[in-house]
């Protein structure tokens, strides 16, 4: 095979190359702005708010706010839930030691096992489900908020994804331009 020939090859190989990364780029950039606006639409639409500011100097345990709470909550203090990041610190910093509170360290499944264990229609049956119902909505919300921090996630690996792809994708641009600027010195008849 004559040298010509396969410097040829190589640097279209690279031009397609090039080619590939930036469309994965553009992709990624696509991805992480459909997760970013859909997760934000999504969350704004709910109308959650953070509990105020001033709420987390009087932090005490068993209240709304506990002390446990201001490391991941007060950056927050009164501002609407619509990030996937205030997503994951709602449902994992709020929601989740309330629920703890609520079911006394019980999941719903043991929580409701023991409420199916009551006479029905006893005083102790009607409040034990009323707690199951409680654990069962805050859990459902709990695990929607961290749905939208995972997508939300995605978003923030594809950017990262598309930088590196174009990032890449001018290296190998680089690469093919002294490609086809060397083969332009190769002489015609030189073999492999």
């Amino acid at each position: 095979m004559r040298r010509k020939t396969f410097d040829a090859i190589l640097t279209t190989i690279g031009a397609v190359v090039t080619i590939f990364l930036i469309v994965a780029g553009g992709l990624g950039l696509w991805a992480y702005s459909f997760a970013n606006s859909n997760v934000h639409n999504q969350l704004a639409e709910q109308q959650i708010t953070f509990p105020a500011r001033a709420a987390f100097a009087a932090a005490k345990p068993g209240t709304e706010i506990t002390p446990g709470m201001i490391p991941y909550l007060e950056q927050y203090g009164g501002q609407p839930l619509v990030t996937g990041s205030q997503a994951e610190a709602y449902a994992d910093h709020f929601i989740a030691v309330h629920l703890q509170e609520i079911g006394g360290g019980l999941s719903y499944a043991q929580l409701s096992a023991k409420a199916m264990a009551l006479p029905k229609g006893s005083a102790a049956y009607t409040a034990a489900e009323a707690k199951v119902q409680t654990v069962f909505q805050g859990t459902t919300l709990r695990g929607l908020l961290l749905e939208a921090y995972a997508f939300w996630k995605m978003g923030q690996i594809a950017v990262w994804a598309a930088i590196a792809c174009f990032i890449a994708a001018g290296l190998m641009l680089i690469l093919t331009i002294l490609g086809y600027l060397h083969l332009r010195k190769v002489p015609d008849t030189e073999e492999l």
